[in-house]
């Protein structure tokens, strides 16, 4: 196409400002295979610059919800709950949304829950998305933070914006193989805890670990009052040292909930030190105050989380514990002075917890 077919569509002003670029970015767009009802659209929704990025994540044929069911073998009401569980859900029937990728996807899952059985790998797949879900918007985050916002601060050129786009999306195929490498290694640490904390569990579904809370007392007036460039320092500090921490004491973190991380150890003695490893992390910031509670028992694991009782104590204690202390139950101090790990419990008193019926003895952790 040339500038006058452009103009004619309303993609180009030859008096704007940036005539120039803008012809220039819309014969890239061409060259590159997008069909000009596309760019009309791009532009009309104002992401021009993200079409040739948009594109390339997921190129060829689109398939509707009918096609996939047929190619997959799965019944459209299965593909309409798959797509639902994996965070994708598909409303219109008509939409060509999948491409040869999901129909290819599909088929597995069929094999998977001939298998596993429909309603386990639904919620294995459920736990897929929602991880994948956040690592999706971890690397949009990452793009506009520290690509996007630099180049429009500096007044990059919509073709330059749009070349950045479109060499992201090139850059994921670099992690797939990153991906399938960490996975396995994180498998193999995953089977190896879960073998040592099914020792002292009752069933398969069941282990016996140390479970722990931390938060930060005052982050929410903090984040309230601080601009968004240094809340985002302050969140990356504080994932950061959780994850560190955790994992240089064969720990791991179950979840982040705001200001509060969650994070399991096969001991007692290991989860003691994760406390006061982050105590000491966190405490060097004088803007907020580390407090945590510590639980060990038999619980659940589902999905990659942890349910039961000792969990719920082990949320309630660090919800009562004191900025700068650690709670935690008889038994976890029980099993941690039987470690060689120099720890020292102080008692902190009978405490009656919400939704228990008898008060728990309660001792403040610190150093020996």
């Amino acid at each position: 196409m040339d500038a006058d077919e452009y103009e004619a569509r309303g993609l180009y002003d030859p008096n704007a400002p940036n005539a120039a670029d803008r012809l220039e970015l819309l014969n890239w767009l061409t060259e590159l295979g997008i069909d000009i009802e596309q760019i009309v659209d791009a532009h009309e929704r104002e992401h021009l610059t993200g079409l040739a990025g948009d594109v390339a994540l997921r190129p060829g044929r689109r398939f509707t919800l009918a096609e996939v069911a047929e190619g997959s073998g799965l019944t459209a009401d299965q593909v309409r709950r798959l797509t639902l569980t994996i965070g994708r859900p598909v409303t219109d029937s008509d939409d060509r949304a999948f491409s040869a990728a999901d129909l290819e996807a599909f088929q597995m899952f069929g094999a998977a829950a001939g298998f596993f059985g429909e309603k386990a790998t639904l919620q294995f797949t459920r736990v897929l998305g929602s991880s994948l879900g956040r690592i999706a918007d971890a690397a949009v985050s990452l793009f506009l933070a520290d690509v996007e916002t630099p180049m429009a601060e500096a007044n990059a050129s919509e073709l330059a914006l749009a070349k950045a786009n479109y060499e992201a999306v090139g850059a994921l195929n670099t992690l797939r193989p990153v991906m399938e490498t960490a996975f396995r290694g994180l498998m193999e640490e995953a089977i190896q805890r879960n073998r040592a904390a099914r020792i002292e569990s009752s069933s398969k579904v069941t282990v016996f670990v140390a479970v722990g809370f931390m938060d930060l007392v005052g982050f929410t007036p903090l984040a309230q009052s601080l601009p968004v460039a240094e809340l985002t320092t302050l969140i990356d500090e504080f994932e950061g040292t959780a994850y560190d921490v955790v994992a240089s004491h064969g720990g791991r973190v179950v979840k982040l909930i705001g200001d509060e991380v969650m994070f399991v150890a096969i001991d007692a003695a290991s989860a003691s030190e994760i406390s006061l490893a982050l105590v000491e992390q966190f405490g060097r910031d004088a803007s907020v105050t580390p407090r945590g509670g510590l639980a060990v028992g038999e619980m659940l694991t589902r999905g990659g989380d942890y349910y039961g009782p000792v969990v719920n104590i082990a949320s309630r204690i660090a919800d009562l514990a004191v900025p700068n202390e650690i709670l935690v139950t008889d038994e976890l101090r029980e099993r941690a002075e039987k470690s060689l790990v120099p720890l020292a419990f102080d008692p902190a008193g009978r405490r009656l917890l919400k939704g228990f019926e008898e008060p728990l003895e309660l001792f403040t952790l610190r150093r020996s």
